[in-house]
């Protein structure tokens, strides 16, 4: 029985889990996710735990913060003046923002503080700093 390796293509169905197992993201109900090993698709510790799983295998993939979204960084969080957000925004904790750079990217912020004159945005990715872990079923390898 063929074993996933760099360059196949796979299909997997996933639960990622926070260490406290909180379920934070699931293919159940949809399409397995597809991608292919070693092209950078997916976070590098969900890369790496599928190597070597066989069609039909499941696994717990436990990832550090390091090879999921990176340690959370305090120089990505910032303060702008309120007036800077349209009127037409009305802001709330949490809520999600996508802001341009001068370069012209775009970058989703979260808004995490809001005073009279000021809002404070975060552009850490939500996992940022979190070890994870995913119970990943390996349903289908494509070689090349």
């Amino acid at each position: 029985m063929k074993e996933a390796k760099i360059h196949d293509k796979v299909k997997v169905h996933y639960k990622g889990l926070l260490q406290d197992g909180t379920v934070f993201d699931s293919s159940e109900n949809r399409h397995p996710l597809e991608f292919t090993i070693g092209q950078g698709m997916v976070i590098p510790g969900f890369e790496n735990g599928v190597l070597g799983m066989r069609e039909g295998d499941t696994k717990m993939i436990p990832i550090s913060a390091e090879d999921a979204y990176g340690p959370y960084r305090n120089e990505l969080v910032g303060i702008v003046d309120k007036s800077r957000i349209p009127d037409d925004i009305n802001l709330e904790i949490g809520m999600v923002l996508q802001v341009r750079s001068p370069e012209g990217s775009v970058t989703n912020v979260t808004v995490v503080k809001i005073t009279d004159t000021e809002v404070t945005l975060d552009m850490n990715h939500p996992l940022a700093g979190k070890d994870l872990s995913f119970e990943v079923t390996l349903m289908q390898i494509q070689q090349p």
